[in-house]
């Protein structure tokens, strides 16, 4: 299996607001980055948006370790994940997102990585930017 580095970050210009989500994936010296908005959202459904999309662009089953700023993705993959499909997802925020996830990452073995935000981590750096101008794009065509 390649081995693939999914950096990823979300922003939201209020919570709930209009947003966006950004990503680099990684693959030797290859990569490739990745954006995306929504006009009324929140910021930890465009931290997990920029996870299913960087999956999405994946073309086979790969090992994917995934670089988030964001507590709730990292330990939601992590940590809660197994006990929100035994519970079937009930009283989980963003459960229709959740259960994407766990489709879309079915092929890969994934692990997740948390890395502290805002703290001159390179890609995490151009994650936010790219999530950023994103938001920026939604909140420009709520107008």
């Amino acid at each position: 299996m390649k081995r693939v580095t999914l950096f990823c970050d979300g922003s939201s210009l209020g919570n709930p607001g209009p947003g966006g989500y950004g990503g680099i994936l990684r693959y030797g010296e290859h990569h490739k980055e990745y954006g995306g908005k929504d006009t009324h959202t929140t910021n930890n459904r465009m931290e997990l948006k920029g996870v299913i999309e960087g999956l999405k662009l994946l073309k086979e089953p790969c090992r994917v370790k995934i670089v988030s700023d964001s507590s709730y993705v990292v330990k939601g993959i992590n940590e809660w994940l197994d006990g929100w499909i035994k519970k079937g997802f009930k009283k989980v925020k963003n459960p229709e997102l959740w259960q994407e996830y766990v489709e879309v990452a079915k092929p890969h073995v994934i692990e997740a990585k948390w890395v502290r935000g805002h703290n001159g981590h390179v890609e995490n750096e151009r994650c936010d930017t790219i999530a950023r101008e994103f938001a920026q794009r939604a909140k420009e065509e709520k107008r």
